[in-house]
């Protein structure tokens, strides 16, 4: 156990090296990647004191961290100094941090320590990226309901010239008819699958939690993989405007896409909360509702996680990529957005939603 004395000897050091009035967050370890020191930003980024922490394995902080173990160990061992511009700490509590780290080697009484200068960036990163993904969202859309009259009307038309056929020829022959106007159908379905919800919102004043309660029973009845249903509710939420039968699909489009990939035995929480200050399409929005969908399962694959929202993408192998994109569109018209942050062993979707003040 280091000692109280070894603890105001580091503070004073660093003291003298001004670290302590850095807005940014410092964070120094040994080479045993134990915390030595943080200074008030680092201190107010990991939500815990220097007392608390010194002496502990700074990766047993989080819960998940991009940063490894080995790469803060070669750092140490070569001297060399590196930046990362994207690293994600998730921490015990649930919540998760994007942040940009610089780490240089520093000498404290002749020992090679580890210095690392956190800058949070989540909030820059959020915001560029929805509003890139929204960009794309729209482009994509665009281009598919392009696409999906251009199909429609010859569409229509083959499936009349097959029918007439149908009366014009023998009875045995009508199987091949009969395969045309089924595969044209199905193909209709597809497209207007494809061109979302057409039908404006239904809203009224409704509690949340009636709607997320009918949805986990009707998931919770299918259920062959004894996948566990936890409940986190903040009964604290007052009713919002929505349009609950639409809000009952996305739930169950997320939630059936979480079933599909976890293993016999997973779990997925049902969590809501208030949330503050948010971002919603540009818009500040103070007061929000955060309904969360969160599973156990081995995550998306980072190369579809810019897309996920996009029509015909899925991580599933024989998945349509309708889901997500109809989950989106339906929030959209809610006025919230949907958001998700995965990695192996967590994936959390996010239905935000604004609160209105009731008239």
């Amino acid at each position: 156990m280091l000692s109280n004395k070894h603890l105001k000897e580091t503070r004073l050091f660093y003291a003298s090296q001004m670290v302590p009035q850095m807005v940014t967050a410092v964070i120094v370890i040994n080479d045993e990647l134990c915390v030595q020191y943080l200074n008030p930003a680092a201190e107010a980024l990991l939500s815990k004191s220097l007392n608390r922490l010194f002496g502990q394995k700074l990766l047993d902080v989080f819960t998940y961290s991009s940063l490894s173990e080995q790469r803060l160990t070669q750092v140490l061992n070569s001297g060399q100094d590196f930046t990362d511009s994207d690293v994600v700490f998730e921490f015990i509590e649930g919540h998760h941090v994007t942040v940009e780290v610089t780490g240089s080697v520093s000498l404290f009484n002749n020992t090679e320590h580890l210095l690392l200068e956190c800058r949070r960036i989540d909030k820059q990163k959020e915001i560029s990226l929805e509003v890139f993904q929204e960009q794309q969202w729209e482009a994509a859309q665009d281009l598919i309901r392009g696409l999906a009259h251009e199909i429609k009307n010859p569409l229509g038309g083959l499936r009349g010239a097959a029918q007439l056929l149908d009366r014009e020829i023998l009875p045995e022959q009508r199987e091949f008819t009969a395969m045309i106007m089924e595969q044209a159908d199905r193909l209709k379905n597809l497209v207007d699958r494809l061109l979302g919800p057409n039908q404006l919102p239904k809203l009224g004043w409704y509690n949340i939690h009636e709607v997320v309660e009918k949805v986990y029973q009707l998931m919770s009845l299918d259920n062959d993989k004894g996948i566990a249903f936890v409940r986190d509710y903040d009964p604290s939420i007052p009713d919002l405007h929505i349009d609950t039968e639409k809000l009952q699909q996305t739930l169950i489009n997320i939630i059936g896409n979480a079933k599909q990939a976890l293993p016999e035995n997973g779990q997925i929480t049902l969590k809501t909360r208030i949330a503050t200050n948010q971002t919603i399409h540009g818009v500040k929005v103070k007061l929000a509702v955060k309904l969360s969908i969160i599973d156990n399962g081995p995550g998306i694959p980072p190369d579809i996680q810019d897309t996920l929202f996009y029509p015909m993408v899925s991580g599933h192998q024989n998945g349509t990529g309708l889901g997500l994109s109809i989950a989106q569109t339906l929030v959209h018209q809610h006025n919230g957005k949907l958001v998700c942050h995965s990695y192996p062993g967590r994936t959390e979707f996010s239905i935000i939603l604004p609160l209105p003040k009731r008239q």
